[in-house]
């Protein structure tokens, strides 16, 4: 059983890389839009396809992780129902992340020039701020645990 997700783990991962070079290279050599939304700007044919490629792979990890830590937490319930409860402390650290960024994030209405989409409201912008608030706690946290790790191994 091992051998088969392997081979279609790599299989899989194969597929992805050549949709993303196949998308990417349409990106990059496909041409400029006809008329551009906005004067002056370079705008590629082809943006559109990138950005489903980027919300297909994004719902794609999302899910695999979803399904993942579900596996493994149900795993570790029936070996170890104490760890298995703790190691809800990361999830329930990460919602609280997200609800603090939530709340820190600005409901200003952006000024756009040329800009005339449904998106500029307070939801989607504070959204937006929420993700950004929180790639740079998980940025921060991450330097922060490899720091303490290089200096726990030197201590040890």
């Amino acid at each position: 059983m091992n051998k088969l997700t392997y081979k279609l783990s790599y299989y899989v991962l194969y597929a992805m890389f050549a949709a993303i070079l196949v998308v990417m290279g349409l990106f990059y050599m496909g041409g400029e839009m006809a008329t551009p939304i906005v004067p002056d700007m370079s705008n590629p044919a082809n943006t559109d396809a990138l950005l489903y490629l980027m919300y297909g792979l994004f719902g794609i990890a999302v899910v695999v992780t979803v399904i993942a830590f579900v596996f493994q937490f149900g795993t570790a319930l029936k070996d170890n129902p104490m760890g298995a409860i703790k190691s809800l402390v990361g999830i329930i650290l990460l919602v609280a992340v997200l609800v603090i960024s939530w709340v820190m994030g600005s409901d200003e209405t952006l000024v756009l020039p040329g800009y005339d989409g449904s998106e500029n409201v307070p939801f989607w912008l504070k959204l937006t701020d929420m993700f950004l608030y929180t790639i740079y706690f998980l940025l921060a946290a991450t330097v922060v645990a490899i720091l303490g790790s290089s200096i726990k191994k030197k201590l040890s």
